[in-house]
């Protein structure tokens, strides 16, 4: 039977005869901080995600899914305003100063969720200005945009003799405050949600937002023992500085870049990508905790689940350390869906945003989405009713100080500050080494790109003037 056709009668079968909810349950896992990179499956680095495996190989996983930008070093502000709004970027940016008329308005994902008739739960990572127990009702350990402040976390090490440090050791708190991991706590509230929407008689929307991989990357001894240093590659793409990084605003005095020493060694990338590959293998864990128990409760057929994450991470990529960039390890992020009539093992390659989750679930929940929804559904591409995405030509901004477009495999950044442009060819250049924008054929490439990145920059309401500061890229135009 045709996927669209088993979730026509997956529906009409719960609505005539009412054995299970009238709408399916949706469950939305979200990371912070990770990469598409760090997917076990894919080979691309140590990282080792069992239980993320096998959730895409449950259902359809888009294989370039992108964060939009920000408009603030808080990437993870502007990303998941963007995800709760349903607003493109300069847009979400208004919301975010609106935050409580908005949710009061029932714009915010969760509300809108309340309104068409789901339970809806919440625990973890917010960072939203709403108020998070004003959108949810029920709401366990929210918490900030990242655990305190771990003086010692920060610029080290400094050599192998560099031993002030330690990830697992709880002294330091971080992760550790309060007891038990903050993973492990949002998992055993999500396990916790999980058991009690069975007792309810509505659908449940449970928004379960891990901390991690976010930095301090602290996890359990055991974890770190699985990623011998001697196992960890040095980057491709591993700079000892980036050559724009004060034009770009991305400096080494942003707290992100002041993780590691600057300018960065080969061990010191090698250290946080070990801690960085062992955090998210313990959230791996957990997420996989999270589904064996909405197995027990004998839900899962019912049950939607969304997985990604709120944008990437370099961590010594292009000698930066956080995700104030746009290349593809910093914008790019994991993402897939499962559910009834989801096809198990489907890869896209058709590129999305991940805020697509948004207008994802409220037609799962047989919700319209409202104008303000400019991101995607995304079950026309899962189920392969169509192959083309609303979303060809991937946009991309941070601050006043980048901007990029990406067409297929043709990418182009700008550098407004610095009067630079780069050129990439992904398909034959994954890790973006080789910048063409002095060749012939790339300068040809970045007055076709550049074109559109302004078309972009007009329907996005983006005020950043970009033709008066590259004259060479727009006079051919």
């Amino acid at each position: 039977m045709r996927p669209l056709l088993i979730i026509s009668f997956f529906i009409f079968f719960q609505l005539c005869f009412g054995e299970i909810p009238a709408k399916p349950n949706i469950l939305f896992i979200f990371s912070d901080d990770q990469s598409y990179e760090t997917l076990g499956k894919l080979g691309l680095t140590e990282a080792n995600t069992p239980n993320l495996d096998r959730l895409s190989e449950q259902g359809a996983r888009f294989d370039r899914a992108y964060n939009m930008g920000s408009w603030s070093g808080a990437v993870c502000v502007a990303s998941r305003h963007m995800l709760n709004t349903g607003a493109f970027i300069w847009r979400a940016h208004q919301t975010y100063k609106t935050a409580e008329k908005e949710r009061k308005e029932g714009r915010y994902w969760p509300v809108r969720m309340k309104t068409a008739g789901y339970k809806t739960y919440f625990t973890g990572k917010w960072h939203l200005n709403a108020k998070v127990d004003q959108c949810f009702d029920v709401v366990k350990n929210p918490r900030g945009g990242m655990p305190k402040t771990v003086t010692s976390a920060y610029q080290r090490p400094k050599s192998k003799d560099d031993k002030l440090w330690k990830a697992h050791d709880p002294k330091h708190g971080g992760f550790w405050e309060g007891g038990n991991h903050w993973s492990e706590v949002t998992a055993d509230d999500a396990i916790s949600f999980i058991t009690e929407a069975k007792k309810h008689p509505e659908p449940f929307f449970a928004y379960v937002a891990f901390n991690a991989p976010h930095d301090p990357r602290q996890s359990p001894k055991e974890y770190l023992q699985r990623y011998p240093l001697k196992d960890i590659r040095t980057p491709e793409n591993f700079l000892p500085y980036y050559p724009y990084n004060q034009e770009m605003q991305c400096p080494p005095s942003l707290r992100d870049e002041k993780l590691a020493p600057f300018p960065r060694t080969e061990y010191a990338v090698r250290v946080h990508r070990k801690e960085y590959f062992a955090i998210t293998h313990h959230m791996d864990d957990q997420i996989g905790r999270i589904l064996a128990a909405l197995d027990a409760s004998g839900q899962r057929d019912n049950t939607y689940i969304i997985f990604t994450s709120d944008h990437g991470l370099a961590v010594g990529r292009h000698g930066l350390i956080g995700k104030q960039n746009l290349y593809e390890h910093s914008t790019r992020v994991p993402f897939f869906i499962s559910g009834p009539g989801i096809p198990k093992g489907k890869v896209i390659t058709a590129p999305i945003y991940l805020q697509d989750a948004m207008a994802t679930s409220l037609a799962i929940a047989g919700s319209e989405a409202s104008n303000s929804v400019e991101f995607q559904n995304l079950l026309p591409l899962a189920i392969g009713k169509t192959n083309s995405s609303k979303h060809q030509e991937i946009y991309g901004a941070y601050l006043d100080a980048q901007r990029s477009i990406t067409i297929n495999n043709q990418k182009l950044i700008v550098y407004p500050k610095a009067k630079v442009f780069r050129i990439y060819d992904l398909a034959k250049d994954p890790h973006e080494m080789n910048d063409l924008a002095q060749s012939p054929e790339g300068k040809k490439l970045a007055r076709s790109l550049f074109s559109k990145l302004v078309a972009l920059q007009s329907e996005m309401e983006d005020q950043l003037d970009l033709i008066s500061l590259f004259p060479q890229l727009f006079k051919n135009i």
